[in-house]
């Protein structure tokens, strides 16, 4: 495995009219947002007797933090890798891209990258679009696996056994691929295109990024933010591109991006093999844009050993969450058995 590359966010806003300095999120009390603070510190209990190990805990309602929590050796200023959670700032720069004309979801991969292609291009392969990048749905039979070589060649070289946009099978680099399509286009690479667009305007700073050895930030895993700063994502989703009373990005992409697209299955899983049912399973709700769709209506960003941006419109609140676990479901289960009754 070749060695990765750490990429400071060190941008100047292009956008005076939304930049700002560091700014947190407005704080509330748990009576004041209707939040039950019994339920809160049920749920604290519960993740201490489950010996569940969490770093941290956000609860945002109304727009405003009523609660958090940070666990051993973790701090509000502390930024956390956020693994698969990056695919969803990802896809987000793919909005901006699409809101500034750069692109459509449309859009062939192939052109993009003429000399990755194999030199026998499949049909499947011809059509692949942006949009099947983005719902996991490429085509492949299995997700390509990265190692030493150019990530895009061993994406474009593995077999496209499928059509395209007809069957989900979780895919890294296939967000890899987006990271890329925004290099190509815009010049700038997706840490810096994203500076102005949403760090600046949302208050995020010392976001870091791992890249490839090709210089292309990973897209799919690698990201490092706080974990104010994946609230502050989940609440600009929950409120469909708006910030601070200014739109930043149209509605429409929200509309699209967390509605779900395609069948979901966990990374790795056959449907044959499934011993839960689908009502059991926050992984088997659909996926959109680089967001799972999870039970009780709710969706999210998602990223291995319990990295969370929860998003739950009919309780207009927020749940962020970072970990360290191997049951990513029994985590959840925790949130809906604890935190979901404290916001009824």
């Amino acid at each position: 495995m070749k060695k990765f590359i750490i990429t400071s966010l060190i941008a100047v806003c292009s956008m005076p009219l939304f930049c700002q300095k560091e700014t947190s999120l407005p704080r509330s009390a748990f009576a004041t947002e209707k939040v039950g603070e019994k339920g809160f510190a049920a749920y604290l209990d519960a993740v201490a007797k489950s010996r569940t190990e969490m770093h941290s805990i956000m609860i945002v309602r109304n727009g405003k933090v009523v609660a958090e929590h940070w666990f051993d050796g973790f701090a509000a200023d502390k930024p956390h890798v956020m693994h698969s959670v990056s695919k969803t700032f990802t896809a987000t720069a793919i909005g901006f891209a699409v809101s500034e004309g750069r692109l459509k979801v449309s859009d062939k991969v192939a052109p993009f990258f003429p000399d990755k292609m194999p030199a026998d291009v499949s049909e499947n392969l011809k059509s692949l679009e942006i949009r099947h990048l983005l719902t996991m749905s490429s085509g492949h039979d299995v997700e390509p696996k990265r190692g030493d070589g150019d990530w895009l060649e061993t994406f474009f070289n593995a077999p496209f056994e499928h059509k395209p946009g007809t069957q989900f099978v979780y895919n890294s680099l296939a967000t890899y691929v987006l990271s890329a399509i925004i290099q190509k286009t815009t010049g700038e690479k997706l840490i810096d295109y994203l500076a102005p667009r949403l760090f600046d305007p949302l208050g995020i700073t010392g976001a870091e990024w791992q890249e490839s050895a090709a210089g292309i930030n990973c897209g799919g895993w690698g990201l490092f933010v706080k974990t104010e700063d994946m609230a502050k994502l989940g609440l600009f989703i929950l409120q469909k591109g708006v910030w601070n009373g200014n739109r930043l990005l149209p509605a429409a992409w929200f509309d699209e991006a967390t509605t779900s697209k395609i069948a979901s299955l966990p990374s790795g899983t056959k449907r044959e093999d499934l011993k839960i049912k689908p009502e059991e399973s926050d992984w088997l709700q659909g996926y959109g844009y680089q967001m799972w769709r999870s039970r009780h209506n709710s969706y999210r960003a998602d990223g291995a050993y319990g990295q969370y941006i929860l998003v739950l419109p009919e309780k207009n609140a927020v749940i962020a969450a970072t970990a360290q676990v191997n049951d990513m479901q029994a985590e959840l289960n925790l949130i809906w058995e604890y935190l979901l009754p404290a916001l009824e």
